[in-house]
């Protein structure tokens, strides 16, 4: 038996790092990190933040985040009703690299939107 760390890998099929990869690569998980980044929020306002997100995908993202420990839900026994999401130590380690590409992806907006452009106006090869 060994005591070796195992050696992950996102690039093997088999490797479990994979899936968290996929779900943190997903456009609802960024920006609902992003959301949280500023501290707990209810779901409606969550979804108020993310404008475009469905009931059900942010009740299935926000699953999802809690089982893989990336935010906790807290839900306070009061009239009526309230839940909290927030972001654990560990979700907080994801705030700087998804923040960044947020940035990046406004930042450099234009220029993404003029190689469509042009890519959609070259002749295409038939």
């Amino acid at each position: 038996m060994s005591n070796a760390t195992p050696v992950w890998n996102v690039m093997l099929a088999t490797c479990p790092s994979r899936t968290s990869l996929a779900k943190i690569a997903n456009k609802w998980t960024a920006m609902i990190v992003i959301t949280l980044s500023d501290g707990p929020a209810r779901f409606g306002a969550i979804r108020e933040s993310v404008g475009g997100i469905s009931g059900k995908v942010l009740s299935g993202t926000l699953r999802d985040l809690e089982r893989d420990g990336v935010l906790t839900r807290t839900a306070y026994d009061e009239m009526p009703p309230r839940v909290e999401y927030e972001l654990t130590s560990l979700g907080r380690t994801l705030r700087e690299p998804l923040t960044a590409l947020g940035i990046w992806a406004e930042q450099h907006i234009e220029a993404v939107l003029d190689a469509r452009d042009a890519y959609d106006q070259r002749p295409t090869d038939r």
